[in-house]
């Protein structure tokens, strides 16, 4: 008696075909583009950071300066510091990939990272109540 038949290991062979495809697709057009963060306070767009510019440096916005942020020179964007009681914004670690986000829930912030050159100002993103 056999373990696998003919057609269980054309129907594995399939979907491992199918998901490779998926997988290259979605890199092809989520991978490494240029890309933006956007960090919005109570769904207001605050700062707009271009990633590919090989900085290193800590930063705050001015709506809420207890909340830092770290650039680092390899195009990523993190929550360093926050004065809220879970921290689980800073832990969400580095972003760098289009379609990554973090939230400071309790201080109103979204971090988001989108593609650079494919973004309207006019478009509406994302709702946050106080």
């Amino acid at each position: 008696m056999k373990f696998f038949k003919k057609t269980d290991v054309f129907i594995i062979i399939a979907i491992l075909v199918v998901s490779g495809i998926g997988w290259g697709v979605y890199h092809y057009f989520f991978g490494q583009s240029q890309a933006k963060a956007e960090i919005y306070s109570y769904s207001k767009l605050v700062k707009s950071v271009d990633l590919t510019a090989g900085e290193d440096k800590n930063f705050s916005i001015p709506e809420n300066t207890k909340v830092v942020f770290h650039l680092y020179k390899d195009g990523s964007i993190a929550f360093v510091e926050s004065d809220c009681p879970d921290k689980v914004c800073i832990h969400a670690g580095k972003l760098k990939t289009t379609g990554q986000f973090a939230a400071c829930l309790p201080n109103g912030i979204v971090l988001k990272i989108v593609p650079a050159n494919r973004r309207s100002n006019q478009d509406v993103d994302i709702v946050v109540g106080n």
